[in-house]
């Protein structure tokens, strides 16, 4: 049998009446804690909700990676390469590939009767997955595509809806600088709506067919292929697989094939995300900190308060670590009655804004209109096991102090 463990559970359960003087102080300290856990899981839920929903659509719009032709060029304004210059049933068969899609890019202006805006077409085929597009669709329908002829349908988003004041199945006309300049008239099939202005306000999608003509290539030419993968966490050791694949393979010109990640497109807003796990440490310390010295002065109260009974301990021969192990059992105790209250409060307010989505946000400034939530099992373990261990950690210290209690003076202590 465990003595320190039943002493300690003894004088917990002792503890509870109004007449300690320690009973107000392991209050604030089991409320502390228990508010600390609960800020610690919103903080995480929801800077991870964030994180992945940003990520999400920006993958939306680029994939995971990209094989262009490797002419130096970031331009939308792309090079061809030559499907059979690929092996994608190879990149297909690479474990944690998802899907390949061939696109074409070609930018222009988008023209109505009383206004302009530069926009990128983006031209996709019928291997394109309309997942990203379907569940951001708010009004109209996904464009119909097929191998015999082209399809003069477009989507739009609704940011270009409502600067350009077009709807569903209304005409528009596209102006191209090029030599000649040419012009193609599309018919908007849907209007999405990511909450991402930047790329709303840049990408249509149209038949890919569209962007060959107008750049007089043969069916066998498109400007890349985009490949989505599985688990984002393995980007970098796909993105090397792939590179490793189309190293061999060159255009028609002998040009070389660029592999470049969604990380390496847009590394500003990735470094951005990357940043915001630095707010959730400092977060994360000072709800521990906090939490921490509040159970450290809890402690030392129950100390003071029960000086005689350790006097007697020590009196009967108990060593110092052995009475040092009591209190720490019994801080230990408290500090899990104010973690599972702070679970319940956390976890409550989690659920509640994933399902109800309580809390909107200006899409304008956030690229989301709701407080995203990413809840995992294995967030709330990691910051409980953490948690816990930090606080009782601090408390080592201060424990320290019963080594310096001596039996004699310890008994007659009132």
């Amino acid at each position: 049998m465990n003595l320190e463990l039943f002493i300690a559970k003894k004088i917990t359960l002792n503890n509870k009446g109004d007449g300690n003087i320690s009973h107000p102080i392991i209050s604030i300290a089991k409320i502390s804690i228990a508010l600390g856990i609960s800020i610690m899981i919103l903080a995480v839920a929801i800077v991870t909700g964030f994180k992945s929903e940003i990520t999400n659509k920006v993958i939306g719009f680029g994939s995971h990676i990209q094989i262009t032709n490797y002419d130096n060029n970031s331009s939308f304004e792309t090079q061809p390469i030559e499907k059979n210059a690929i092996s994608i049933s190879g990149i297909e068969n690479t474990p944690g590939i998802l899907h390949v899609q061939s696109f074409a890019t070609k930018p222009g202006i988008l023209k109505t009767k009383s206004d302009i805006q530069g926009i990128v077409l983006n031209g996709i085929g019928k291997d394109y997955d309309w997942s990203f597009f379907t569940n951001h669709l708010v009004d109209g329908r996904i464009i119909q595509l097929t191998d015999s002829t082209k399809s003069n349908e477009i989507l739009i988003s609704e940011k270009l809806s409502n600067l350009l004041q077009l709807k569903v199945d209304d005409k528009l006309s596209v102006y191209f600088i090029q030599q000649p300049p040419r012009v193609r008239s599309f018919t908007v099939a849907g209007i999405y709506n990511t909450g991402m202005e930047e790329f709303d306000k840049l990408f249509l999608i149209c038949d890919i067919q569209h962007i060959q003509k107008l750049n007089d290539w043969t069916d066998n030419q498109v400007s890349g292929y985009e490949i989505f993968i599985d688990d984002f966490d393995d980007l970098n050791f796909i993105e090397q697989q792939v590179r490793g694949i189309t190293a061999t393979s060159f255009t028609d010109e002998g040009a070389g094939l660029k592999v470049r990640s969604i990380v390496r497109k847009y590394p500003q807003i990735f470094s951005w995300l990357d940043m915001l796990d630095m707010n959730v440490w400092i977060i994360l310390s000072l709800m521990i900190l906090v939490a921490g010295f509040n159970m450290v002065s809890g402690l030392l109260i129950i100390i003071l308060e029960k000086t005689n009974m350790i006097g007697i301990l020590k009196a009967l021969g108990t060593e110092n670590w052995s009475i040092r192990k009591i209190f720490l059992y019994q801080s230990a105790m408290l500090i899990g009655k104010g973690m599972l209250w702070g679970n319940i409060i956390g976890i409550s307010v989690c659920l509640l804004q994933s399902y109800f989505e309580i809390i909107p946000l200006d899409p304008t400034n956030y690229y989301v209109d709701t407080v995203p939530i990413n809840l995992k099992l294995s967030h709330i373990i990691l910051l409980n096991i953490g948690s816990l261990i930090a606080t009782v950690s601090m408390l080592l210290v201060p424990s320290y102090l019963i080594t310096k209690i001596t039996p004699a003076k310890a008994i007659k202590f009132d």
